[in-house]
């Protein structure tokens, strides 16, 4: 190790203090960047540095992600272009496929529970934790008070204080008593705001109860948000009965193994994630709270479910969870979750949740559909061939051909992407 090596500290005062740029010079020096890498941090994006330093802490630059249009889907009657970030090829191109070949059917029709969002308040302390329950219940009037005065604004749009909880749950720590308040934050994802009213409402639980209070934070299972699609696709759309039954099979094997299901899922989560993200929402509270979502009767299940019609077409729906919102956050001042929304054209967050579970579903159709006809591989390699010709420096029209050459001899690799490029130079 070098001398420079044994200095090296991450240890910097006030680098939150700095510029960009002289955050950037700090990073390349600990790191030893080259040039090519450090113009690469500094590059201008589609996103303003300055909004940017002011989203995050530390920042020093952005990382772009692709963003796509999936065609072809009508939702509720309403055809609509979906916008989708992800970096991983073929999942565009599947929900597209997908929505194409059950449109003609009338689309995906959905639906949606509510709008709410609950908050947890750990009570602990409480030598009789069945009293500490009812003493709280007994509260309700005031409590909707108090959570409705954090946010009048809430309350004017229709939204606010709705429900109340409470719960005794015994763990190896002792009794704890569990407050859930339920909020409908209307268009908002709603995390602050049931923050807030968790943080104003904790003092008076510990008061009224003579326990101590700890931690005071919404749930991502969010079950008082479910959204329901569903959608038919005929027998000669998607290939004859025979394809029809082998997706009726993979469903079954990941409803009822939790390894297939973990995958299963993982797809359907590829097409919410990616609207999820484009829209400048939560990906991480989405994803949890599905994940959750799916393991809600004690076993990890799938998100989907699939069946054969009285007419012999395939019919599939998806069940899950999104506190998603159209106003807060990143929503509100990322210029290009903005741009997207307006071309989702989306009035509400409930819409705006509709159309993505349409995308979970129609993005486990497409998978199951590959995996039991011709295998993932084909279409998903197909376009990851194209990944390769550019990584080993494929320009133009080498791209198409280098991906061309490396999927025909079944070889999708950098190495065998690098002799094909290094071939078609020597032909040419």
């Amino acid at each position: 190790m070098t001398d420079d090596a044994t200095r090296r500290t991450s240890r910097i005062s006030g680098f939150h203090k700095l510029r960009v740029e002289q955050r950037i010079d700090h990073v390349a020096a600990f790191a030893d960047l080259g040039d090519e890498h450090r113009r690469q941090l500094a590059a201008p994006s589609n996103m303003d540095t300055h909004l940017a330093d002011h989203m995050i802490e530390n920042m020093i630059t952005t990382i772009a992600i692709p963003v796509g249009i999936a065609t072809n889907m009508r939702v509720d009657g309403r055809d609509v272009l979906v916008p989708m970030a992800t970096e991983e090829s073929s999942v565009v191109a599947a929900v597209g496929n997908s929505a194409r070949q059950c449109y003609e059917s009338g689309g995906f029709t959905t639906s949606m529970s509510g709008t709410e969002m609950i908050a947890q308040i750990q009570l602990l302390g409480v030598p009789d934790p069945a009293r500490a329950r009812l003493l709280i219940l007994e509260r309700r009037a005031e409590i909707e008070r108090i959570c409705n005065a954090c946010d009048p604004t809430l309350v004017g749009l229709g939204g606010g204080f709705r429900d109340l909880d409470v719960r005794r749950i015994d763990t190896p720590a002792g009794s704890m008593v569990i407050t859930h308040i339920v909020v409908d934050t209307r268009d908002a994802m709603g995390a602050n705001t049931v923050n807030s009213m968790a943080e104003r409402l904790a003092p008076n639980i510990a008061a009224w109860t003579g326990g101590r209070t700890l931690l005071r934070i919404l749930s991502n299972l969010a079950d008082r948000r479910v959204v329901r699609a569903r959608a038919t696709w005929t027998c000669a759309a998607i290939g004859g009965a025979e394809v029809r039954d082998a997706m009726v099979a993979a469903y079954h094997f990941a409803d009822n193994d939790p390894y297939r299901a973990a995958t299963h899922n993982k797809g359907i989560m590829n097409g919410v994630s990616a609207v999820v993200l484009a829209t400048g929402n939560d990906t991480r509270a989405v994803e949890s709270g599905a994940h959750a979502f799916a393991a809600r009767s004690g076993r990890y299940r799938s998100l989907t479910s699939w069946e054969v019609t009285a007419d012999g077409d395939l019919a599939g729906a998806i069940e899950l969870p999104l506190a998603v919102g159209l106003v807060g956050g990143a929503v509100k001042i990322h210029p290009t979750a903005r741009a997207l929304l307006a071309v989702l054209q989306v009035g509400t967050a409930s819409e705006l949740a509709r159309i993505i579970a349409a995308v979970g579903l129609a993005q486990n159709f497409g998978a199951m559909k590959a995996l039991a006809t011709e295998g993932i591989q084909r279409g998903h390699m197909s376009l990851h061939a194209r990944n390769l010709a550019f990584a080993v420096g494929a320009v133009g029209d080498e791209v198409a051909e280098i991906a061309r050459r490396i999927v025909e001899g079944r070889s999708i690799n950098e190495a065998a992407a690098a002799a094909a490029l290094a071939e078609l130079r020597e032909q040419g």
